[in-house]
């Protein structure tokens, strides 16, 4: 009796060490902010949301998103090994073969593009090809040859958005003005979210040969300014749904109230080029894109 107890607990831990490994390699949080994007954009994009076809957009994302993640797990699955932050992964502990992995990452990516193709349209089947291929063939290469490769993930970082919106229009499938707003928005957002994110991990990264920071010099009054830049270029892009009578005046407050924040953050990187007033801008931008774009659809 006791022997079958233990049995049953030590099958319960491995199935549980084997769910946490598989939420590892795709990513899980990552994959979840992402779908997040993509299915509010699909309610911004609506006349009327249908909320079956939302969640079949959610469920298509999310594979496309693990997929992206676990082939970028496979090839720098030695890079890993070298990084803090990376070390306990399950490809680099030995937990999980590349075998597995590759077969996991692309049924991932195979099911997500067919619920898109077949139960969005063709359009959005395209998008999250897309971004698959970005992600994994061009921008992960990239990261260790240089800093460009920012503005090469910053494309299918902003596709979920675009996706989202597409994903809500009929037939092929459609690209209208709101998709590439908030795919504009999206896009410009992740150069203060990476760069913060660099900041604060520029050690580590170094210790795989990342570039990731947009100044040679790494963690230099360049690389702030830059940074803070690009924050308040968001600004006004941020603002481009109100412009265009997508969302209303009370949007225009929130998204103001948000910017002004964020780029607040982004100036004091500049001024104390520290990886405290870096990490502050990381949160900040984890905060910003939700709040920003839940506003853009409430206002509408």
């Amino acid at each position: 009796m006791i022997t079958k107890e233990l049995d049953t607990a030590e099958k319960q831990v491995t199935l549980m060490s084997k769910i946490r490994d598989y939420a590892q390699f795709i990513k899980l949080r990552l994959a979840s902010l992402v779908v997040f994007s993509a299915a509010i954009c699909f309610v911004i994009a609506s006349e009327q949301v249908d909320w079956t076809k939302m969640l079949l957009l959610v469920l298509g994302g999310f594979l496309v998103t693990g997929s992206a993640n676990g082939f970028n797990q496979i090839i720098e699955r030695n890079l890993d090994k070298l990084m803090t932050r990376t070390q306990n992964r399950p490809l680099p502990q030995g937990r999980m073969s590349v075998n597995e992995a590759f077969i996991v990452a692309s049924l991932c990516g195979m099911a997500g593009v067919t619920i898109l193709t077949i139960f969005m349209n063709p359009l959005s089947g395209i998008l999250g090809m897309l971004a698959l291929i970005l992600y994994t063939v061009v921008y992960t290469p990239l990261k260790r040859v240089t800093p460009f490769a920012v503005f090469v993930g910053a494309i299918p970082g902003a596709i979920p958005p675009l996706l989202g919106c597409v994903a809500a229009t009929q037939g092929f499938g459609e690209i209208k003005l709101v998709g590439w707003i908030m795919f504009a928005g999206q896009f410009m957002w992740q150069f203060p979210h990476f760069w913060g994110i660099a900041w604060v991990l520029d050690d580590d990264y170094k210790k795989a040969g990342f570039q990731m920071l947009p100044s040679r010099g790494g963690r230099d009054k360049s690389s702030a300014y830059q940074a803070l830049v690009y924050t308040l270029f968001l600004y006004p892009i941020s603002l481009m749904p109100v412009m265009f009578h997508i969302s209303g005046f009370i949007s225009s407050l929130v998204i103001s109230f948000c910017s002004i924040c964020f780029l607040y953050q982004a100036y004091t990187l500049y001024k104390e080029c520290t990886v405290a007033a870096a990490r502050r801008l990381m949160f900040g931008s984890f905060f910003y894109l939700p709040a920003i774009q839940l506003a853009v659809m409430v206002g509408k």
